[in-house]
Formats: C-alpha cells, sequence, structure tokens
C-alpha cells in the first residue's frame, strides 16, 4: 500500500511540478505582451493581466504543494534547529499538522468560494468564470493535503530520487 501511494504521490508531484511551471513560464510570457500593446503599440488589451494573474495563482498554490513535498518550503529553524532531537521531532509533526489544518481549511473555503461563483463572468477575461479562475486554490490545497498526509504516514520525501529529480543534488 505504501509503495503505491509514493508512486502515486511521485506521479502527482512531476504532474504538479509541470503544473507550476508552465504557469510561471506563461505568465512571464503574457506580461511583456500586455506591456508591448499597451506602451508601444497604444492598444491596450483585456486579456493579459487576468491570464497572468491565474498563472501566478496558480504558481503559487500547486508550486507551494510541490516546494512542501521537496523540503524547500520556507522554514525557520533557529529555535527548532537548537532543540534536543526528540523536541526536534515533535515541533516537525506539530508542523506538519499545522500544515494539514491549514490545507484543510484552504480546501473547504475555497471549493465553496468556486462553487458560489462558478457562474460569475470575468468582464476582461470572458472565456473562464469567475469560480473556474479561482481553481488552483482547492487544487493546489488538495495536492498539498496530499503531500502532508504522506510525510506524517511515510516521513519526508525530499530525500528520494523521483523528488530531487532535476536539482543539483542528483
Amino acid at each position: 500500500m505504501a509503495r503505491y501511494y509514493l508512486s502515486s504521490m511521485d506521479v502527482l508531484y512531476r504532474l504538479a511540478m509541470w503544473i507550476s511551471g508552465i504557469a510561471l513560464l506563461l505568465m512571464v510570457a503574457v506580461i511583456p505582451v500586455g506591456i508591448f500593446y499597451r506602451y508601444a503599440l497604444n492598444q491596450a488589451l483585456s486579456w493579459p493581466e487576468p491570464v497572468s494573474i491565474i498563472c501566478m495563482v496558480t504558481f503559487t498554490f500547486v508550486g507551494a504543494a510541490v516546494s512542501y513535498r521537496a523540503g524547500s518550503h520556507i522554514a525557520v529553524g533557529m529555535v527548532t534547529d537548537r532543540l534536543p532531537p526528540v523536541w526536534q521531532k515533535v515541533a516537525a509533526t506539530l508542523a506538519d499538522l499545522l500544515m494539514l489544518a491549514l490545507s484543510l481549511f484552504i480546501l473547504v473555503y475555497s471549493t465553496t468560494l468556486c462553487r458560489e461563483l462558478w457562474e460569475q463572468p470575468v468582464a476582461d477575461f470572458p472565456v473562464l468564470t469567475a469560480g473556474q479562475t479561482y481553481l488552483p486554490l482547492p487544487l493546489g490545497s488538495a495536492i498539498t493535503l496530499l503531500f502532508v498526509l504522506e510525510r506524517l504516514m511515510l516521513g519526508p520525501q525530499h530525500h528520494r530520487r523521483a523528488v530531487v529529480f532535476g536539482t543539483s543534488e542528483t
């Protein structure tokens, strides 16, 4: 069972990494298009800003899940590094439980937000509704929730080859 869960999380990890990377790439490509049209051609486009915001939210929430599993999320260890090993483990477990609670909170409330705004159009970007533009929030928090459960059940995964793939540690 643990092997199946780990391999599923490896696939999800790589997929989430690709999604957040593509979102970042699109954001970096779309912003200059909007600037060029506004200032060089004197024709402001309505879609670059909402597209770049959607990409930024996607990169933030899905990328946060990726960085959590890789163990590269922001952490201040000034106090915990000075604790005895037993208390370091307690602090790490407490941090994971708080992360579980936060991910669950974001998942529940962002799902409600998406459901309530599902039919509301976005004036500057009529291709998507407001509810659809908020989908990265529950998606990213659900992925984070799965990675937190993985860490609580099976320990940190940042040392595994599937996770360090593409970093300088391979």
